[in-house]
Order: structure tokens, then C-alpha cells, then sequence
């Protein structure tokens, strides 16, 4: 190693004292002096990477052929790396430094650790060596020493080992050799993989599972209309060639379905890919506790960096060291949570199961709903969607249209008090903008829903038509299909047509009277054509819409088909319910939806970025003139409708959304009297049920994990919900009833420590905390909780400007804040650092917006300013250029699968 390399090792090594071990271990830091001491540590981290990774490139053979000296160690070192699985909480590797040559040699040793406390060294009698210096080495001898680990904590632990050698006259030759210690921790009974005594002792008396009776589902829906496979081409990998041409070809009529189809082909081309990561050579499978057809790992072993959803991709599991031929079982994931994956299975696994078999796992896309968006991106030209899809209207002139006259409509007292409502509905009524479709512009709380139901109402009553009701998510479909029903909206004559992998369990009560369940098989029956046709209101998901496509119910035969959370869509997945089902010149589409809000989850940067990630309902919004307000009239109400009456929030928690994404023209209409939050204690300003607290936490990322926490923001939160809980037991209020509390971060891994902290936490933990729902932003779009708490982790008030472009990650989008900070009728806390979270324009207007309301808690800003002129100039003194903001565009479609 070089003079300056040397250099670099004694700075580091002194920096490393500081951050360290230079301090009393009994002396509690302050989260700056935690901050601090995490920015050294990354620091010296960084440098030490980059000093191995020089000293790799020099190679150990060499540095040994030449001078003869030489570090062994057990397990032996690959590549300058000592790897070790620890089954346990301790394992002791040992290491010797040997002089083979015929010169004396002396050597200084070093070592960094990365985590406090975890490795020790030892000399061969037992004593602990922080350093050695200067130690003598004659031609023959060697210096043992051992590396004690010991942790509680599963994880993967570094520690870097520095030896540096003189020899020759004077010492004048120096050269250094460079281990580094790498351990994966997993404590015994989380193990991917079990010993190989244990997996033969298995092996031995393993039983192959047998076979239940199949209890499919009964379909009776013939199939007229065929459905492709619509396989990947081969040219699919030339991505970037791909990616050139759909820039230069933009999207319209002649090449829409050639367009779709790429698009879709990349999505599943990205996506089999990352399925191709999550594939194992041995992963340990266990049988469920109660369900024997179910197989359960944990998700850690599969996931690692993986960003996407996994649920309803097929899995083919193979047990390993089986006697005689090996049997294999096709299954397909059921369910995903945060720890664990659920595979299910036509087999009930034997006993040997209960123990855990390790298994080969192997898994594949369910092509289904892929073919079904293919299909219906090529029915656009046979069922003549141009004017659907590209809509120009009847009338040259924007807003030249007078508002129809609707038959028959029907005044009540919601609409009378809502003129948005109002003509939104005369306008459906009249099928004024077909064969456009008809858009209703639903911003958070303005009760597009329930105008949705509305319309199905005055439908039902003033014309003889069948409707279809769809949604993208079975949740969403059941909401509005319960809805429905609770209007007594002719219920005999309302379906809910279920997906044939739903499970039935999860069918809300109220709805099973209105799907076709075979009660001794527990599964869905799907009707005749004939009989499906009967019902004048069918209600089911958009691609669940696709088997009445295929089994030829007519086009033209539903004159409405309606789509709820049209945005959360990709624009080949709203096409199903139309494309063949549909008759243009006749029929009438809705879609409504807020594209303001979070959208389709898209795994391809390249699909993603030619649009397959934009919503119908966007494109339409942001494309065609149709849609485009007038600057002194606003939305032509022929074809689309803003609802402006927020029904949800209290105006303090409404103001900010409302001026960032809504042109400040939503109206709260909630009655002020009616908040049982307004005299909480913590509020520092009483009637005004706001607050941001400002925790200087530090946030940190498990070892290959993507996702990052931040447990000072999960102590901050805790002690709030004990605060609400007991606020709630004076007002009489002991139980927590479904949607009255909710707890809202973007991250899935701080997700799971907030959940741990409430069944941890001694006080916590005697209370009945089933119903406050934790869950990341896009778990709560949709939804409506009385009490919503926000922990935004990301803290790191010390990086550079450049880097904070990134730091923000989620959290620097605007769709995601627009959802988290809209959820919250009567009470909203939100947990964050403003040193981070002031530097995005969004997130400033916030804070700014609570400090000057009275409605700010937590460090101050003096803390700030006595802080900075300790460690440097604040962000804000930064060179303009590099903190400049990302582009509104540009937040459409942000991912959230961490």
C-alpha cells in the first residue's frame, strides 16, 4: 500500500477512536451527538471500502510471492473475504499471521469495526488486543490470534483487519495485508436453510403429500370470445432499442394497440426477470399451523431487494434429498405480508412438513390478467373506440353546450345542497359526452363514491338499462357494491362477480347473497351467460370484467359502464370492462377517480416512462382539450365535473393539500362542534386538531434490505397513541372501533416496527389495539380514519445538497403526501425532521403552515441554529442549483413496494 493509502488508515483510524470507543460508554449521547457520531461512522465506512477494495485489486498472491508472509484463517479467506454463517449468537474464527521467508518481518495490526460491540480479538492467551505494534515475526514463526463474535441481534456484521508489515534494512520495504470479516447472523429457528444432518435425518422419512379432492370452482360461463396467449417476442430483451422506439412513436390511434401490447410485453418482461431473483435453490418451507394444503417461508428469504408484489404468481416447490424421484408441487402464492409468504397447494403436506423441509422454489408470472389487457388493447379497433379513447367532442367551441335536461331527474335533499353533484348526474343521466367518456374529477372527501351510487340510483329509477360497476381492487368493489346495496338500489337485481382465485372467506356478509357460492366446496360458481344477463347492476373488478367478455355477453348490453378509482389503473386494465362490452355510439363510460393521488404500480423504468404507468383518467385530464379547464369557467360540465365539497376533513388538516394539489377550491363542509380531538391536551393550539413534531432521529436500513426505519420517530408515535387512548377513556370511549385510528409511514420496514412496538411496549400492550390499522401509504388510499398519525423516517440532516435530491425518497413525492395527509377526519400528527424535511417545497409549505398556526412541537428552531453553528452552514445557505426541486411531472409515478 502506498504512503498516502497509509495516511489515509491513520486518519481513519482515528476518526474511528472518536466515533467509537473514544468516548464513556455510560455517557448518554443527545440525538445530534447520535446524529454526529452515525455521519463519522458512514464516513469512515466509505473510506474503508475504498481502501479494501484498492488493496483487492493488488491481490494477496502476489503480496505473498513476493515477500512471503501471509494471514490464514478458518474458515480460509476468498477473495480478501472471511464469510461465516452463525447458526447462533457466538462463533470464534481463528487467524494466523505466518512468515515463510528468510527475512524477519514486524508487523503492526488494526481493526475497524463497522458495529460497537460485537467482534472481539484475542491472542493466544485469551487477552484482549485492541492494537499490536512493532510485533517481530523471525523466518518460521507465526502469531495466532481469534476473533470472538458475539451478537443477540440477527443481521450481517463487518469488521475490516489491517496488518502492515516492514522488513529489509532499516525496514525500508513496507507492504499490507487486508482481511475482511463478514457475518450473517440468523438466530436457529429463522434459518433459510437447516444443518445438512437435520435435512438427511428428514429426507430419510419424508412421504410424498397426497393429493386432495379438487374443489374447483364451478364454471358454468361458456367461452365465445377466445383469449390469446400473447406471449413475449423474442426481441422483448433489446430493451434500450425499444425504449428509443416508443419515444419517437408518441401514442395515438393508428398505433395504439402495437403500443399497448410493447408496453405490456416490457412490464412482463421486467417482471419475470425480478421473479428470476426471487427463485431459491434451497429455502426452508414449513406447513401451515392450521391450513395443511399451505406451505409458509419466511419473505426475507425470498424478497431481499426485490421491489414488486408477489402475490398470485405460480410456485413450483420441490423437496430436496428425496428418495427415488423427485416429486415436485405446483402451488401459487396466496398471500404476502411484511414477514412471511404463503404458498397454497392441491396437496395436504404430511407431518415431516410441521418441521420444515428445505425445498428448491421456483416462480413464475400468472399470465392471465396480462392476456386479458392484451386482449382488450386489441378489441379497440373491432368495437370502433376512437372516440373513447381520443374524444373531440360534438361541439367546436369549449362550453358551448347547455346542460341537458335529464329524464326524469329525480331532486334530493344531498343533491339540492350539491350543485357539483348535481349537474355531474343530469350529465350521466343524459349520456351528454358519449362516446366520450363522462370524467368525475373525485379530489380527497368529496364523496365521488357516493355520486357514483347517486347516479346508479337515478339510473335504476328513470330508465330500463343494465349497468357495469367496476373497480381495480376487490376492496374498492366490495365498498361501492355494499353501498349500493344499503341505497336498496333494487337488490335482487344487483351480482358481485368475484375473481375465481378470491378467496370466499374474505367476501363481506352482506355480499354473499349476491355472488353464487357452492356452500359444500366453499368456492365460487360462475352462471350461464343467460343468467348473468339477468341482472340489471353487475358489479366486479376490471379484470374479473373480462370473463364476461369472454363469455359473450354482447356489446351494447350494459348502456353504462361505470369504473370507481379509475386512476389507480393502467389504461389497457380500464379498457377491459369496455373494450367488448361496450357500444359507443350508445353506451356511456364514467370514470372517476383523483389523479392527484397515488397511481398503477409499474416494475419497468421503461414502460413506465412511455406511459403504460398513466391511468386513463390522466391521460385523458392531461392530453385532450376536452378535459382542460377554462381559465375563467373551469371544467366544460358536458364532459367532466370537479366535486369541491370536502365532506371529510377539518379545514386546519384540509388548507395545505387543498392550495398544493386542488387550485384551493375544495370547500370543508364538516361541522366544527362535532371533533372529539379539539381539546386533546398535547395540541398546543386548542380547536385546531393539527401538529407536526420534529424529531431529530436517525434513520437505518437492515442489512440487505431496501426499505429503512427510524426507531426515535416509532418512540415519538408511541407515546402519542398511549396519549389518545387515554384521552379517549375519559370521554367515555374504551374500545377501538374499526377506522378510528390509523398510523401511516411509506416504508414497509418501519411499518413493521411500529407494529412490534405496539405488541412490545409494556403499556401498549394491555390495551386492545386490533383496530388501529399500520400499514404504508398506499394501504390507506381509499380510506378515512378519525385519527391519522404519519412517521416520515427519512432523517440525515448532514447530507450534502446532491445527495438530498435523493435522501427524500418516497417521501418527496407529492402523490404520496397528497394521500397520507387527506386521510384524517378530526385529528392529524405528523412525525418528522424538518432539517430534511424543509428542504422539499412541499413538505416546507407544511411545516411552515403548522409553526405558523401555533401547531408545531418538538426541536426548535434555536436547536437548529446552535446545532449548525457547531457542524456547518445550514441547507438552506446551499448553492440554489444543487437543491433544486424535482419537476411536478415527475412525481406521477413514484414506486412504494419497499
Amino acid at each position: 500500500m502506498d504512503e498516502d493509502q497509509d495516511q489515509q488508515l491513520r486518519c481513519a483510524s482515528q476518526k474511528g477512536e472518536e466515533a467509537s470507543g473514544g468516548q464513556n460508554p455510560e455517557i448518554t449521547l443527545t440525538e445530534e451527538q447520535m446524529a454526529t457520531q452515525a455521519n463519522r461512522n458512514i464516513q469512515l465506512r466509505q473510506k474503508m471500502a475504498k481502501l479494501f477494495q484498492q488493496y483487492k485489486s493488488k491481490r494477496t498472491e502476489a503480496i505473498f510471492k513476493k515477500y512471503q508472509v501471509r494471514v490464514t484463517s478458518h474458515p480460509c479467506a476468498k477473495k480478501e473475504k472471511i464469510f461465516v454463517n452463525v447458526t447462533g449468537k457466538k462463533k470464534v474464527m481463528p487467524l494466523s499471521v505466518e512468515n515463510s521467508g528468510v527475512k524477519r518481518v514486524y508487523f503492526t495490526f488494526q481493526n475497524f469495526d463497522f458495529v460497537k460491540n460485537v467482534f472481539t480479538v484475542r491472542d493466544r492467551d485469551g487477552d484482549i488486543i485492541k492494537t499490536i505494534k512493532d510485533h517481530p515475526l523471525r523466518p518460521g514463526e507465526s502469531y495466532k490470534m481469534k476473533i470472538h463474535f458475539s451478537s443477540d441481534h440477527p443481521g450481517l456484521y463487518e469488521q475490516l483487519l489491517v496488518f502492515k508489515f516492514e522488513r529489509g534494512h532499516e525496514r525500508s520495504e513496507t507492504f499490507n495485508i487486508m482481511r475482511l470479516v463478514e457475518v450473517i447472523c440468523r438466530a436457529p429457528q429463522c434459518l433459510s436453510v437447516r444443518d445438512p444432518q437435520a435435512v438427511s435425518e428428514i429426507a430419510k422419512m419424508l412421504q410424498p403429500a397426497k393429493r386432495k379432492p379438487r374443489m374447483g370452482c364451478e364454471i358454468l360461463l361458456s367461452m365465445v370470445v377466445h383469449l390469446r396467449n400473447y406471449l413475449m417476442p423474442d426481441y422483448i430483451a433489446k430493451t434500450e432499442e425499444l425504449d428509443m422506439e416508443l419515444e419517437e412513436k408518441s401514442l395515438n390511434w393508428t398505433n395504439y394497440s402495437w403500443r399497448f401490447h410493447l408496453l405490456l410485453h416490457l412490464e412482463e418482461y421486467a417482471i419475470t426477470t425480478a421473479l428470476e431473483k426471487c427463485n431459491r435453490d434451497e429455502v426452508l418451507l414449513v406447513t401451515h399451523q392450521t391450513e395443511k394444503d399451505m406451505l409458509v417461508l419466511r419473505a426475507e428469504d425470498v424478497l431481499n431487494k426485490s421491489n414488486f408484489v408477489l402475490s398470485g404468481c405460480k410456485a413450483l416447490v420441490t423437496p430436496l434429498n428425496q428418495q427415488g424421484e423427485n416429486i415436485s408441487y405446483k402451488g401459487w402464492i396466496d398471500e404476502v405480508d411484511e414477514e412471511q409468504i404463503y404458498l397454497k397447494f392441491h396437496e395436504i403436506f404430511p407431518k415431516d412438513f410441521n418441521k420444515g423441509v428445505s425445498c428448491k422454489l421456483v416462480l413464475s408470472l400468472q399470465r392471465l390478467p396480462l392476456r386479458t389487457q392484451h386482449r382488450a388493447a386489441a378489441l379497440v379497433y373491432k368495437h370502433r373506440l376512437r372516440h373513447l379513447l381520443f374524444p373531440v367532442g360534438l361541439c367546436s367551441t369549449h362550453h358551448s353546450c347547455l346542460t341537458p335536461v335529464a329524464p326524469k331527474f329525480i331532486m334530493t335533499p344531498m343533491l339540492e345542497n350539491n350543485p357539483e353533484q348535481r349537474k355531474a348526474i343530469q350529465h350521466i343521466l343524459a349520456r351528454s359526452a358519449k362516446p366520450a367518456p363522462y370524467l368525475i374529477f373525485g379530489p380527497p372527501g368529496t364523496g365521488k363514491t357516493i355520486t357514483l351510487v347517486e347516479v346508479i340510483k337515478q339510473i335504476v329509477k328513470t330508465q330500463d338499462v343494465n349497468i357495469l360497476v367496476c373497480a381495480p381492487t376487490n376492496s374498492t368493489t366490495d365498498h361501492i357494491c355494499e353501498k349500493i346495496l344499503e341505497e336498496n338500489i333494487v337488490p335482487d337485481e344487483v351480482f358481485r362477480l368475484y375473481s375465481l382465485s378470491y378467496k370466499v372467506e374474505k367476501v363481506p356478509q352482506i355480499l354473499k347473497t349476491h355472488c353464487k357460492i357452492n356452500t359444500e366446496t366453499n368456492t365460487f360458481v360462475i352462471p350461464t351467460k343467460e343468467d348473468l344477463m339477468k341482472y340489471r347492476i353487475m358489479v366486479t373488478t376490471l379484470l374479473a370484467a373480462g370473463r364476461l367478455v369472454t363469455g359473450g355477453v354482447p356489446p351494447g348490453h350494459y348502456s353504462y359502464i361505470i369504473v370507481d378509482e379509475a386512476g389507480q389503473a393502467i389504461e389497457p386494465e380500464c379498457l377491459v370492462p369496455i373494450a367488448g362490452l361496450l357500444k359507443p355510439e350508445r353506451g356511456q363510460v364514467v370514470l372517476a377517480g383523483d389523479p392527484k393521488q397515488l397511481g398503477p404500480i409499474i416494475i419497468s423504468k421503461i414502460a413506465d416512462g412511455n406511459g403504460l404507468g398513466l391511468s386513463l383518467l390522466e391521460r385523458l385530464m392531461t392530453e385532450i382539450s376536452l378535459y382542460q379547464p377554462h381559465k375563467t369557467k373551469g371544467f366544460n360540465n358536458r364532459f367532466m365535473t370537479k366535486l369541491l365539497r370536502n365532506y371529510r376533513s377539518h379545514p386546519a388538516i384540509l388548507k395545505i393539500p387543498n392550495e398544493l394539489f386542488y387550485d384551493g377550491e375544495l370547500q370543508s363542509c364538516v361541522h366544527l362542534g362535532t371533533s372529539l380531538y379539539s381539546n386533546w391536551e398535547p395540541l398546543p393550539r386548542k380547536d385546531f386538531p393539527l401538529l407536526f413534531h420534529g424529531v431529530a432521529g436517525i434513520k437505518k436500513q437492515d442489512v440487505n434490505c431496501p426499505s429503512v426505519y427510524n426507531i426515535a420517530e416509532v418512540d415519538v408515535l408511541k407515546e402519542y397513541l398511549k396519549s389518545i387512548i387515554s384521552y379517549r377513556h375519559k370521554n367515555g370511549l374504551n374500545k377501538i372501533e374499526p377506522k378510528e385510528i390509523g398510523i401511516v409511514t411509506p416504508y414497509k420496514k418501519q411499518v413493521e416496527k411500529i407494529k412490534m412496538a405496539l405488541y412490545t411496549d409494556k403499556d401498549l400492550i394491555k390495551l386492545d389495539l386490533e383496530n388501529v390499522l399500520v400499514g404504508t401509504v398506499e394501504i390507506f388510499q381509499g380510506k378515512e380514519y378519525d385519527v391519522i398519525l404519519v412517521s416520515t423516517v427519512r432523517s440525515n440532516p448532514r447530507l450534502t445538497t446532491r445527495q438530498q435530491h435523493f435522501s427524500l425518497g418516497f417521501v418527496k413525492s407529492e402523490k404520496r403526501f397528497n394521500v397520507a395527509m387527506t386521510r384524517a377526519r378530526n385529528l392529524l400528527v405528523v412525525v418528522g425532521d424538518p432539517r430534511v424535511l424543509e428542504l422539499d417545497p412541499v413538505w416546507n409549505k407544511f411545516i411552515h403552515y403548522c409553526s405558523k398556526e401555533g401547531a408545531y412541537r418538538g426541536i426548535t428552531l434555536s436547536d437548529l441554529e446552535e446545532e449548525i453553528k457547531v457542524t456547518g452552514p445550514s441547507p438552506s445557505s446551499c448553492p440554489q442549483q444543487e437543491v433544486t426541486p424535482q419537476a411536478p411531472f415527475s412525481w406521477r409515478n413514484q414506486k412504494h413496494l419497499t
